[in-house]
């Protein structure tokens, strides 16, 4: 196993994430025991002797169909440690499809499927869960995307946790126009056992469509305003996004399970 800060450049900054590598398979009770034990966002299982690799993400509580942080950690350990397997593009089989994962310099980019969230009517729900009405409340796949005015809105919203847990949802993103980038953001989950994700790659497969067309442009770059922080830059193509990010790899080590 690994430990991999995720769309970071440098050290305990950016989003964490956990690696098991698998040589031969285990039950997803273990797997679910093991994401439980780290008490990550999210621990990735990659299963080296499938072809193509299968990766598998798991909150402490839940199985997930996409995780951006967790893919892009997982890359980064194929690349440096398995580079027989990974060569110059990793394409994992994933409950999302397949997952392009390439080499972008010092970085690495995800070619992840885009999710345009649909614009709902305003629900006075969301201002008792955020303190303060958004400008607009969209839905994508799998989260709700509340839209306000600038970042300092963003930094300052301290949401209703328990209201928020019982939304028909995975989640719910917050974002608006950056200071120094584009678009900023915090996705809270606490349905998935995470109150406030630092990095949520998977998240901006619905905030790139929306700031792309929005602001007019394809590509984006994007700061996630947790306590951590995080920095991604997005690119818009056709029904596909591509999401750039750098990583730091924190430990390694093994696991036994007796």
């Amino acid at each position: 196993m690994y430990q991999v800060d995720a769309f970071a450049d440098k050290l305990f900054t950016g989003n964490p994430a956990a690696v098991v590598i698998l040589e031969s398979p285990i039950k997803d009770h273990d797997m679910q025991s093991i994401a439980f034990e780290n008490n990550l966002s999210e621990t990735a299982f990659v299963s080296i002797y499938e072809s193509p690799i299968n990766i598998r993400w798991f909150t402490p509580s839940i199985e997930v169909d996409l995780c951006g942080h967790a893919t892009l950690a997982s890359a980064r350990i194929l690349f440096e440690h398995y580079p027989e397997l990974a060569g110059e593009e990793i394409n994992f089989d994933s409950k999302s499809g397949i997952l392009k994962v390439t080499k972008n310099k010092d970085a690495l980019c995800l070619n992840f499927p885009v999710d345009k969230p649909a614009l709902l009517d305003s629900d006075p729900l969301f201002e008792e869960i955020l303190g303060i009405e958004p400008l607009q409340l969209l839905k994508g796949k799998d989260d709700y995307l509340a839209i306000f005015e600038n970042q300092k809105q963003i930094e300052y919203i301290k949401p209703n946790f328990v209201l928020l847990s019982k939304l028909d949802s995975r989640g719910l993103v917050i974002s608006a126009p950056g200071d120094q980038v584009d678009f900023v953001s915090r996705c809270f989950y606490p349905e998935a056992g995470i109150e406030e994700d630092p990095v949520t790659g998977s998240a901006h497969t619905m905030l790139t469509p929306y700031w792309a067309k929005e602001l007019g442009k394809n590509q984006l770059d994007a700061n996630q305003l947790s306590k951590r922080g995080g920095k991604l830059n997005c690119i818009l193509a056709y029904n596909r996004v591509f999401i750039s990010g750098k990583s730091v790899i924190y430990f390694d080590g093994i696991i036994s399970i007796v």
